[in-house]
């Protein structure tokens, strides 16, 4: 995949709220970039938005309509515009229905006249036009694929049919005239620095002055939603990766109904939802759903990051914190607003007429905020988990953490290898996360996978694909219990050595089938970036009755071999996995408690904690192996990632005692 750099980029509309996140970014990550940005500053525009930017070197800001041919040339010649990213439109919906011709002027003039003097000046390597994914018209609601980059276009409103108009001039451009163009379609966006015409920031704005949500219609029309930064990403990436000529959607798979986001909004102010929604005459044509394909995109290495709880946390923090930014904006928040487009102020008409009593003045207007002292953020997150892995040691004591924390959560009910079965989990059950406990370790041990290798192949690594493919086809979180049962010690990471292997490291332990199939089903798991990797080893717990506890097994064994090993105590590693899930994190952990601890010193912390009159012998490996069908991993995993991660995780031996022998010291 060829990687585009540009030099000179143009960024039209760049003091609105989409474009601003773009520019902000662009000057941010890549000094090496002019960034030139030009904006009419319409109603729905502030130069606040470019704050980060306005002191960069590689920053310059124009006033300046696209509409004006001489302009655009001008700038194009002068500021040698290799690129350009072109946000600039009118984009509220609500808005078109009643300038409908101000509407044509910006989307369609507007663009009309970047791509001809695109074609005049004949400089542009890129030029990136920014569609919505309104221009495929509503989408059937029970659609479980949803609109690709090739679906008919179908819009239905001013709005929508106005930037198809202009998607079809930048069709043309690039087929006649060979322009370099590139398309997007997105879904809604939210986050800081948006003008409140918009859903979100509406809501928010309304909920801080007390006030009740109007909800257009009966609130079920499904929306999704994208966080800023995350949109401002896909546009990096669609910069120096997108493919000339080609259409990116920029979406996720999770849809929210609009009573839904109104009702999570109301639980982050402590607002009773039932008495603080309004329902209100719907708008003239209201899509009931919008639902993206993003498959594309995702290949081209992006992916959503921001969950709603957390982005919309992130924007209610704004929003309390800087409750002026757009000056007076009473009358955006009415149930039907009509912006007049004029330059020199924000004009509002209202079919209500001049009746706005139900909007306070700001002096009137007491400030509410959430039920934290400045912000939300230790507001708990709306999360429900679903978990694989029951009737297994580890499942089962998710299932107990959840209980002891609130966490709504339900046992899935299908197997890992049936992938319509997982699909009606997630439908049914419409978690927030997926916890993957299940898998074939074999009974009493291992050696069982040795002469069952269809049915470990079956669960171990085809189960857990499957899993992770559904995850992530559901915008799904996938927090999967793996093994660091797949190195062993080596030259270059000797026994007592300290030196552990690293979660980048390739595993070199081929001495069980089981570790073959960890070590494979780890492997292929790197290309879902909705995974998160736990390689656990030697689980301990504080029941030691548990036949798989390892201290459980080695004090019943009549001989032990006598190694040094990483060792993961579960009652301290379990909530901390409950804690990465609510953290979003990705990627591989080396999930054990920092440093090793040998066969004798645990034994030897039994006989002082549990039993004085305790004893054991020790045998070789080579002894061991005489007994045993399929040879043991041991080794030393680094652990620093998790530690840096969670400074509070104690040492392998620490955590031994705290965890597992005080509690259960006998006197």
């Amino acid at each position: 995949m060829a990687t585009y750099t540009p030099k000179n980029i143009l960024i039209t509309g760049a003091a609105g709220f989409i474009a601003s996140h773009v520019a902000n970014r662009l000057v941010r990550n890549y000094p090496d970039y002019k960034i030139v940005v030009l904006d009419k500053l319409d109603y729905c525009s502030n130069l606040k938005n470019l704050l980060p930017s306005q002191s960069s070197r590689n920053f310059k800001f124009v006033k300046g309509d696209i509409g004006s041919a001489d302009l655009v040339n001008y700038l194009l010649i002068t500021e040698s515009i290799d690129t350009i990213m072109h946000f600039a439109a009118q984009t509220h919906v609500d808005n078109s229905f009643g300038n409908s011709f101000e509407f044509t002027k910006n989307n369609i003039y507007g663009t009309h006249v970047l791509l001809e003097a695109c074609k005049v000046t004949g400089q542009i390597r890129r030029f990136i036009h920014v569609s919505t994914d309104e221009v495929y018209g509503e989408t059937d609601e029970d659609a479980v694929v949803g609109n690709h980059e090739a679906s008919q276009l179908l819009p239905t409103n001013p709005y929508s049919a106005t930037k198809a108009g202009a998607e079809m001039l930048v069709m043309a451009y690039g087929r006649s005239y060979g322009l370099p163009v590139i398309t997007t379609r997105g879904n809604n966006v939210y986050g800081p620095n948006q003008f409140p015409e918009k859903l979100i920031p509406k809501f928010i704005l309304l909920a801080m002055r007390g006030k009740v949500l109007p909800i257009h219609g009966d609130g079920t029309n499904v929306r999704s939603y994208l966080y800023c930064e995350d949109v401002a990403e896909a546009f990096e990436v669609i910069l120096h990766k997108g493919e000339v000529g080609h259409v990116y959607n920029v979406g996720t798979k999770k849809e929210r109904r609009v009573i839904d986001v109104a009702k999570d909004i109301c639980q982050l102010f402590s607002m009773d939802s039932e008495t603080s929604i309004k329902f209100v005459e719907n708008r003239p044509f209201n899509d009931q759903r919008y639902f993206l394909d993003d498959q594309k995109l995702k290949n081209l290495g992006w992916s959503e990051r921001t969950v709603w709880e957390d982005g919309l946390k992130k924007t209610i923090e704004w929003y309390t914190q800087n409750p002026d930014w757009w000056g007076d904006v009473s009358g955006a928040l009415l149930p039907h607003p009509r912006m007049l487009m004029m330059p020199g102020g924000r004009q509002f008409d209202s079919e209500e007429g001049k009746d706005t009593s139900y909007i306070s003045s700001p002096s009137q207007t007491q400030m509410v905020v959430p039920t934290s002292k400045s912000s939300v953020s230790s507001q708990k997150p709306a999360l429900k988990f679903l978990i694989y892995g029951r009737t297994g040691w580890i499942g089962g004591l998710l299932g107990q953490l959840c209980d002891k924390q609130g966490i709504p959560f339900e046992y899935g009910k299908g197997r890992l290898e049936d992938r319509s079965s997982l699909t009606a989990d997630i439908r049914n059950i419409k978690p927030t996360h997926v916890f993957n406990a299940a898998g074939v370790t074999g009974r009493p041990n291992v050696d069982w996978c040795e002469s069952h290798k269809t049915e470990t192949i079956r669960t171990n690594v085809a189960g857990t694909l499957t899993l992770a493919d559904v995850c992530r086809e559901h915008g799904l979180l996938m927090m999967n219990f793996a093994t660091g049962c797949i190195f062993e010690y080596d030259v270059g990471h000797p026994q007592g050595s300290g030196i552990g292997f690293k979660e980048e490291d390739k595993p070199n332990f081929t001495g069980s089938f089981y570790s073959k199939t960890k070590a494979m089903v780890e492997e292929l798991l790197k290309e879902y970036n909705n995974v998160c990797t736990l390689r656990i080893r030697m689980p301990i717990s504080s029941d030691l009755n548990n036949p798989r506890n390892f201290i459980t097994k080695i004090s019943r064994y009549s001989k032990v071999v006598n190694i040094p090993n990483s060792m993961t105590i579960l009652d301290e590693l379990l909530p901390i996995s409950i804690e990465m899930a609510k953290r979003n994190l990705t990627g591989i952990w080396n999930f054990t408690n920092p440093g090793v601890v040998s066969h004798n010193e645990i034994l030897e912390m039994y006989k002082k904690y549990i039993d004085p009159k305790f004893q054991w012998a020790n045998f070789t490996l080579e002894e061991q192996a005489k007994v045993i069908v399929a040879p043991r991993s041991n080794n030393e995993m680094d652990a620093s990632k998790l530690k840096k991660e969670f400074p509070e995780l104690l040492p392998i031996k620490e955590s031994l005692i705290k965890y597992v022998f005080e509690p259960n010291k006998r006197t």
